[in-house]
């Protein structure tokens, strides 16, 4: 059972870091605002505004600035701003054994940042919240945050908030399911298989969802993750957005054709991923998936709640 961090209270340190792709100063700015909004103490990674190409600058800075967050007592979530590329890149670097002695405490972040949610999964053994970012459009953009998103991650983030369903427009395959929730992008979860920190469904229900993606490509994917087991004994599927991806249906087509020989329930059409709104999942967290209402449910356990 994974270790649960403690959840928000107005007047919490939180810290904005930069793991993957370079960030946008103007929307970090506004999401930071956003989450000072929500009543946080909000500080900003010294190196969160570095650029190297493609990534937040090199990977030295990027870890530093991630591990300092993690390790520091005084800041209760780690935040990362964007996603983009490069969280891939500081699994190896980063020290594990610090991490492990700094505790559990809040990461959150999307898309590329699913790396993190796997290998801290695997690694630190701790529930990690797939979310919205504030260097993104859905929190930073020059329009405000868009509501349900906001509201999704103020109920994900503060303690004493309910954990109410989520309904997905789909049913791929009809079932019951229970188990605690992983995966995320679908693209990192393929980059992660023959490493280390490979994703492994394991009676999970497990999050899928991708970006700018083409069909075939992602029945690559899937087909990748079958032959290499990672999906083996996952206890039901929740696919979330697939912006970008082509035609919605010949999208759901290859879904289905792909994870229904698994046998278990599968609902799509959730609002999690790239789209809009993006609602948070807690990753390790125990979950519902109930087709009859076409719904999951993510069903957070407190720190001192009695197991």
């Amino acid at each position: 059972m994974a270790e649960f961090p403690r959840r928000l209270r107005p007047g919490d340190t939180v810290a904005i870091v930069a793991p993957s792709g370079p960030v946008d100063p103007a929307l970090l700015e506004r999401g930071a605002d956003v989450l000072k909004g929500l009543g946080l103490d909000v500080v900003v990674g010294s190196r969160a505004l570095g650029r190297r190409g493609f990534l937040a600058g090199p990977d030295s800075a990027r870890v530093v600035d991630l591990q300092a967050a993690w390790c520091d007592p005084e800041v209760s979530a780690v935040i990362c701003a964007r996603g983009g590329y490069g969280a891939t890149r500081l699994l190896e670097p980063l020290d594990w054994d610090a991490l492990r002695a700094a505790g559990p405490k809040i990461l959150l972040g999307s898309s590329d940042v699913t790396a993190l949610h796997v290998a801290f999964a695997r690694a630190l053994g701790v529930a990690t919240l797939f979310g919205p970012m504030p260097a993104c459009s859905l929190l930073g953009g020059p329009d405000g945050p868009e509501p349900e998103t906001l509201a999704r991650l103020r109920a994900a983030l503060f303690e004493g908030e309910p954990a109410a369903p989520v309904h997905g427009d789909r049913v791929l395959l009809p079932g019951r399911a229970e188990g605690p929730f992983g995966g995320g992008n679908l693209s990192l979860l393929a980059a992660l298989c023959g490493t280390p920190y490979g994703f492994r469904a394991d009676g999970h229900i497990v999050v899928l969802e991708d970006v700018g993606e083409a069909p075939y490509r992602i029945d690559r994917m899937l087909t990748q993750l079958l032959q290499a087991g990672s999906l083996d004994g996952a206890a039901g599927f929740a696919l979330g957005s697939w912006e970008g991806c082509g035609d919605p249906d010949e999208v759901l087509d290859v879904l289905a054709e792909r994870l229904a020989p698994l046998a278990v329930p599968i609902v799509a059409g959730l609002p999690i991923g790239h789209g809009s709104p993006q609602f948070s999942v807690w990753m390790e967290a125990d979950g519902v998936i109930d087709t009859e209402s076409c719904s999951v449910t993510g069903l957070f356990r407190d720190p001192d709640e009695a197991p």
